[in-house]
């Protein structure tokens, strides 16, 4: 079975055209792509530093930061390959607009679940939009380059789902994960498609 297809539970699927568009702006979408691995490695080092007391964290998270970083430095090497530059990071309105709908406040453990969850839900979409990309580009070094990055991402999110599981009970974590996957769906459905943005 695929990953992403019918395991992340995502309320709002990713149009498929939306690929074609990327496909025709594959420089900018490389870049962004380049950041959103570069901002991936920077979470997971984020909660490392900030709960190094929860050994399960840093066990599972420290191999994912060393993956997002090779992700990173692959995205480079594609666009170096291309004869394209890194270029500057862009405004993510994704991932600021899954800010707003976090939970503030609270114990420690909650504020742990909040960001867990808030990671598998863009290591989530990252491994749908990923999957699209691999099925409907026709640059075939890309697409091989996308399943392999989509096999990837869907074990990050299963990494962070079960690392919310840790620190709150499952039950808890399963509710609060439907109520975010519907606000993500949301925010999918009013932003402005972009050619020029991962997310």
């Amino acid at each position: 079975m695929e990953p992403c297809k019918t395991t992340l539970g995502l309320a709002l699927p990713t149009d498929p055209r939306w690929a074609d568009i990327a496909e025709k702006n594959i420089e900018d979408i490389l870049v962004d792509h380049a950041y959103c691995e570069q901002k991936a490695a920077s979470s997971c080092i984020a909660l490392i530093v900030r709960f190094p007391e929860k050994k399960k964290l840093v066990e599972v998270l420290m191999p994912v930061v060393a993956e997002e970083w090779s992700h990173f430095e692959r995205v480079i090497a594609h666009l170096n390959k291309r004869g394209y530059s890194l270029g500057k990071q862009r405004k993510d309105e994704y991932v600021a607009r899954l800010g707003s709908i976090c939970r503030k406040g609270g114990r420690r453990e909650d504020q742990l679940v909040e960001k867990l969850l808030m990671n598998a839900l863009i290591e989530a979409r990252s491994c749908e939009r990923f999957r699209t990309l691999w099925k409907n580009i026709e640059d075939k070094d890309l697409s091989g380059f996308y399943y392999e990055l989509m096999i990837s991402e869907a074990g990050h999110y299963r990494n962070f789902i079960e690392l919310a599981k840790e620190y709150a009970e499952p039950e808890k974590v399963e509710a609060r994960w439907k109520e975010m996957l519907r606000e993500e769906a949301k925010i999918m459905k009013e932003l402005t498609p972009r050619a020029d943005r991962m997310h």
